[in-house]
């Protein structure tokens, strides 16, 4: 892993998004996108750029079940107004909140993914180590599918909604052996709450128990955290610090 301490999330988006110039300018044609408040800077510099993402295709990470697209809080919402709005694509999947037959839907977004291999993969972490709703316990193997949310999750993604009751309890979710066949990868984290997070993702044992840190496994990753995410990491495990 290549780890990169910023002094904030902005200089974090930009870093993010100058890694995903170099790869579309090195024939990248497909990103795994993440929705969440993590990749909204990185969002916000795609948008700002002159870059073309015309002739791109995006595969998001995952969907709430049940929710509608038109949906404020639904992901395929946050992404047409984060970028698809403002930043056409060719293509862009993201699962069906809605549909009514779940091995279906996840039979079908498997088949999105093995149609158009992620060239580079977004991703941010959850308190307790999930990557997309790979919660503790996930199999590294596993592909897409209709998976509950923790309690934990639930209650960190409560700040978006009116209550908590109003929190899905399911989604439907990349599974981690489809992001770890992406070519390359960017992780962001900010904030004191993803420290442990991120200190067990990259110094911790590799376990189910902290899903990130099965991209210990993997060649192509690139960390991108601010000081307070990276307060518990060892100064050996930094490679590279931005605007100190």
């Amino acid at each position: 892993m290549h780890v990169i301490v910023t002094s904030n999330d902005t200089e974090a988006g930009k870093k993010a998004f100058e890694i995903i110039k170099d790869a579309i300018a090195n024939g990248a044609k497909v990103l795994g996108l993440a929705t969440g408040s993590t990749p909204v800077k990185m969002y916000d510099a795609m948008v700002n750029s002159d870059v073309d993402f015309s002739q791109m295709t995006s595969v998001n990470l995952d969907e709430y079940v049940g929710m509608a697209p038109d949906n404020p809080q639904s992901y395929r919402y946050f992404m047409q107004e984060h970028l698809f709005n403002k930043k056409p694509f060719k293509n862009t999947y993201v699962p069906n909140g809605l549909a009514e037959d779940a091995d279906a839907e996840t039979k079908r977004y498997n088949q999105v993914i093995a149609d158009n291999p992620i060239d580079l993969q977004v991703l941010g972490i959850g308190r307790n180590g999930h990557i997309g709703f790979n919660e503790p316990g996930s199999p590294f193997d596993a592909q897409t599918r209709k998976v509950p949310l923790t309690q934990s999750t639930i209650d960190a993604n409560a700040r978006f909604f009116k209550d908590e009751n109003e929190v899905p309890r399911y989604a439907y979710s990349m599974g981690i052996g489809s992001i770890m066949k992406s070519k390359k990868i960017i992780l962001m984290a900010f904030g004191e709450d993803k420290a442990d997070a991120i200190k067990g993702m990259i110094e911790g044992p590799v376990t189910t128990d902290l899903p990130a840190s099965v991209l210990q496994d993997k060649d192509d990753v690139t960390v991108i955290v601010d000081k307070a995410a990276a307060s518990k990491l060892s100064q050996k495990s930094i490679d590279e610090t931005l605007n100190a």
